[in-house]
């Protein structure tokens, strides 16, 4: 890691096999290291939490890269898919993702969701005034469904070291869902944040402390081998 990172930060667009154009941005300080930022559901690279993160990581010349996922993201708990069917990566960081997959799709979508959807073959969720925030299809939600993310974790190298962060009063995703991942995931380690809710509202220091302490320890770990 530089001592003194001289930082750069680079728009960077990446085509995917549908076309379509991901759109990230590169904080580049010149390590050997790379931190790639995934976001959450409905999120995007701009989030509060992604920004945040990028920027601490810069300060330890630590080169992280947020980019946004096509459509509306697929989730916190991406990381842990992507580590448990790719072997090559060193370490992971799951902050508030879901354990539950189905009831976290009930809670966006309601209980009757399944009846909209083979009514009409998608569902549109509003906000209170009745604007159309986003398009459930019923092939994303049979996707989700089907993920068992029991299993996933299950699958992931015991080499592969992972840190849960979740905070304590999250209301989108329950700290319990972090629980069971502490259950299962081999190589694991659980850091909870008293009364942090889902964005960390007022406890974005204290949730960058947890995910640098974690990646740095890791680092330092890997050059020790």
């Amino acid at each position: 890691m530089a001592q003194n990172p001289v930082t750069k930060q680079q728009k960077v667009v990446i085509p995917n096999k549908h076309g379509e154009k991901l759109v990230g941005v590169l904080h580049e300080t010149g390590s050997k290291e790379i931190v790639i930022q995934c976001h959450g559901f409905t999120s995007n690279k701009e989030n509060i939490i992604m920004v945040n993160l990028a920027v601490a990581l810069e300060k330890e010349g630590i080169t992280a890269f947020r980019f946004d996922f096509a459509g509306n993201g697929y989730g916190g708990s991406v990381v842990l898919l992507y580590a448990s069917k790719y072997h090559d990566i060193g370490a992971v960081v799951n902050i508030s993702g879901r354990y539950n997959i189905e009831g976290g799709v009930k809670e966006r979508l309601g209980e009757d969701y399944m009846e909209g959807l083979k009514k009409d073959g998608f569902i549109d969720v509003k906000n209170k005034s009745g604007t159309v925030l986003y398009r459930v299809t019923m092939e994303s939600v049979m996707d989700r469904l089907n993920t068992n993310m029991h299993e996933a974790c299950l699958q992931i190298d015991k080499n592969c070291r992972v840190l849960t962060v979740h905070g304590t009063k999250d209301e989108i995703n329950p700290v319990g869902d972090a629980i069971e991942f502490s259950k299962i995931i081999p190589n694991h380690e659980l850091h909870t944040i008293e009364g942090a809710n889902h964005v960390y509202s007022s406890l974005q220091t204290e949730l960058a402390t947890a995910v640098l302490r974690f990646i740095k320890s890791t680092l330092q770990d890997n050059k020790d081998k």
